[in-house]
C-alpha cells in the first residue's frame, strides 16, 4: 500500500483566493488587473497571493496523498458536506475558514495550516505545509494533543439549528431596528436594538471585545464630560466610572476566555429605551443551567448567523423563539 494509511480518510478544504473571487466577477484576469490598477492598488499583491495559495494547496495534496485517502473539498460546500466519523479534516486557512468549517464537524480533529506565513499571523493555524509529512501520521495515531473548543447554539421553535465558533448574531439584515423579547432567568424584557451579539471564549477577543471597549470608551468619556460640567450623566455610568459598578468595564473593556470556556456572553447593540422598550438586560452570562430565549417580533429581514457568515444564516421572524445555549458538541483543534 505503499506506506499510506490507507483506511483513513483526510479532508482538505480550500477557499477561493482574491484574485479567483475577482475573475468571477469581471471573467478574465485582464479585466480584473484593470479593475484594481484603475483603484491605484497593487495587482501584483493579488497575483502572488494567488501564486503562493495554489503553491501551497499543490503541495498539501502531494503531502496528504502520501498519508492517506484524500478528498479535496471547497469552502461553498462545506455546508452541506457530510463528514465521516473518522475523517481528519484539514484546513488550509485563513483564521475564519477554520472557524467555519469547525462548526460543521462532529468532534471530528481539525488541523489549522497556515499557507502563506508572510501574509498571515493565523491565531488558528498553528502549522504550516511543511509540518504535515511529520504532524499528520502522529495525529491519524492519536499521538497529538488536542484543544477543545466551546461551540454556541441557537436552536429555534421550529427545529432548525445553527452552531457558533466564535459568535452568533440576532437581528435583521438592515440597518433598521430590530424588535424582539428577551428572556434570561425568567426576566422578560420588550427590546430595539442593533442586534445582539453572543460570544464564545474563543470570540471573546472578536467581536466581544470590540463591542466591550467601545463601552468603556463612552463610559470614560462620559465621565469627563460631566466632572466638566457639560453633560449629565446617569448614576448607572457614574457607578461603572468611579470602578463601583459590576461587570468586565471595570478597570478595562478586555475579557478574554478560555476556547473551552464553559459559558456564553450576550450583549445588546445599541438599545433604545422607549414607552414599550427597555434596556435593562443588556449584558449578561449564558451556561446550561440559563439559556437565554429570544422571541423575535420582526415582520421580515430577521435572521440568525454565525461567524460573521451571512449568506448562511436561519430566518428569524415574527413569533419564531430562538433558545440560545451552549452546543451539545465541541470543536476539537489539533495543536
Amino acid at each position: 500500500m505503499n506506506g499510506r494509511m490507507s483506511e483513513n480518510k483526510i479532508i482538505l478544504i480550500k477557499r477561493k483566493t482574491r484574485l479567483e473571487e475577482l475573475v468571477v466577477r469581471y471573467n478574465t484576469i485582464q479585466q480584473a488587473q484593470f479593475y484594481i490598477e484603475r483603484l491605484g492598488a497593487d495587482f501584483s499583491d493579488y497575483l502572488s497571493e494567488d501564486f503562493n495559495y495554489r503553491t501551497a494547496v499543490e503541495n498539501a495534496v502531494t503531502e496528504l496523498s502520501a498519508v492517506g485517502r484524500l478528498q479535496l473539498l471547497d469552502r461553498q460546500h462545506v455546508p452541506n458536506f457530510i463528514f465521516g466519523e473518522q475523517d481528519t479534516v484539514v484546513v488550509l486557512g485563513q483564521d475564519g475558514l477554520v472557524a467555519n468549517t469547525l462548526k460543521y464537524l462532529r468532534e471530528q480533529p481539525l488541523i489549522g495550516v497556515n499557507p502563506d506565513p508572510q501574509r498571515w499571523d493565523g491565531v488558528l493555524l498553528p502549522f504550516t505545509v511543511k509540518d504535515l509529512r511529520q504532524l499528520m501520521p502522529e495525529v491519524l495515531r492519536g499521538q497529538r494533543q488536542v484543544r477543545a473548543v466551546t461551540l454556541a447554539k441557537a436552536e429555534l421553535n421550529d427545529g432548525q439549528s445553527l452552531y457558533g465558533v466564535n459568535d452568533l448574531f440576532i437581528g435583521r439584515r438592515t440597518h433598521v431596528s430590530a424588535r424582539y423579547q428577551l428572556e434570561l432567568d425568567g426576566v422578560l424584557e420588550q427590546q430595539s436594538s442593533s442586534g445582539i451579539i453572543v460570544s464564545t471564549g474563543m470570540g471573546s477577543t472578536g467581536w466581544l471585545k470590540s463591542v466591550l471597549a467601545g463601552a468603556a470608551g463612552i463610559i470614560s468619556h462620559a465621565a469627563q464630560l460631566q466632572a466638566a460640567n457639560i453633560v449629565p450623566v446617569q448614576a448607572g455610568i457614574e457607578a461603572h466610572a468611579s470602578g463601583s459598578g459590576s461587570g468586565p468595564l471595570r478597570g478595562g473593556a478586555t475579557l478574554q476566555l478560555a476556547w473551552d470556556h464553559p459559558e456564553l456572553y450576550f450583549t445588546v447593540r445599541e438599545p433604545f429605551p422607549s414607552r414599550t422598550t427597555s434596556a435593562e438586560l443588556v449584558f449578561g452570562r449564558i451556561n446550561r443551567r440559563l439559556p437565554l430565549r429570544i422571541t423575535s417580533q420582526m415582520p421580515e429581514d430577521g435572521v440568525i448567523f454565525s461567524d460573521g457568515v451571512e449568506s448562511d444564516y436561519l430566518e428569524f421572524n415574527s413569533g419564531v423563539e430562538a433558545t440560545i445555549g451552549l452546543a451539545e458538541k465541541q470543536g476539537r483543534l489539533v495543536v
